[in-house]
């Protein structure tokens, strides 16, 4: 099993992240952490093979935790799961030692796709007795096997557009009562359009509790 070890500094993503790497044959996710420090910890205590790590933490930046572990010889591969889309981020990202690099928000078969691909990359670098020009070709190409270039994220329906841009403007977790008043349509019909955004990943789903003991659904956007 190839011990997986989640670093975001939102709670709700690692989860969303460990969730979808347990879903995958052959890994194993070992835990899920918040913060440099706590990765830190994490990695001298479980030894995972692989990190899911993100640029954005709150007392480090990842790029520069994943340069610190590499220089003290840390045996742990990485790969960068970020919003961050300029490529001087890309660029230090590959220079610091990172085997591929996944825009959020991506979905759950995205995900899938690359972590098989680092599989067979791995099971390739493990199997290969020398490192003549045809294995170091293949080595390389395996790390992204598979991937293809996305195609551009199909425009939503307008109104759909329109709830996922109220829960962005919201400070915090919204229902789908708030969005009904907030769009001025039904509140099933706003319920319809949160639940379809989950799915595509672009919110996220939580249980709130009120005084009556009954879950409220509230949606919060995927990614800040």
């Amino acid at each position: 099993m190839i011990k997986t070890l989640v670093v975001d500094d939102d709670f709700r993503v690692a989860g969303i992240h460990a969730a979808r790497v347990a879903k995958v044959d052959g890994f194993e996710c070992v835990g899920q952490v918040y913060s440099a420090a706590a990765a830190r910890e994490a990695i001298a205590r479980l030894h995972p093979d692989l990190l899911l790590l993100d640029v954005h933490l709150p007392d480090e930046d990842g790029l520069s935790l994943l340069r610190s572990l590499q220089a003290a010889g840390t045996q742990v591969d990485c790969i960068i799961i970020t919003a961050a889309q300029d490529l001087a981020t890309v660029k230090s990202a590959m220079s610091s030692g990172a085997v591929y690099y996944l825009v959020k928000p991506f979905s759950s078969d995205r995900l899938r796709t690359q972590l098989e691909a680092y599989q067979r990359w791995r099971q390739e670098l493990e199997s290969a007795s020398t490192a003549n020009q045809a294995t170091v070709d293949s080595l390389y190409n395996a790390r992204s096997a598979g991937i293809r270039a996305a195609a551009p994220a199909p425009r939503l329906q307008p109104t759909m557009q329109k709830a996922l841009d109220a829960v962005r403007a919201a400070a915090g977790p919204v229902s789908a009562a708030e969005i009904s008043e907030r769009l001025g349509i039904s509140r099933p019909t706003a319920q319809r359009y949160l639940s379809a955004l989950e799915r595509k990943g672009l919110l996220i789903l939580d249980l709130t509790y009120g005084g009556t003991g009954r879950p409220l659904n509230t949606y919060t956007v995927s990614q800040p």
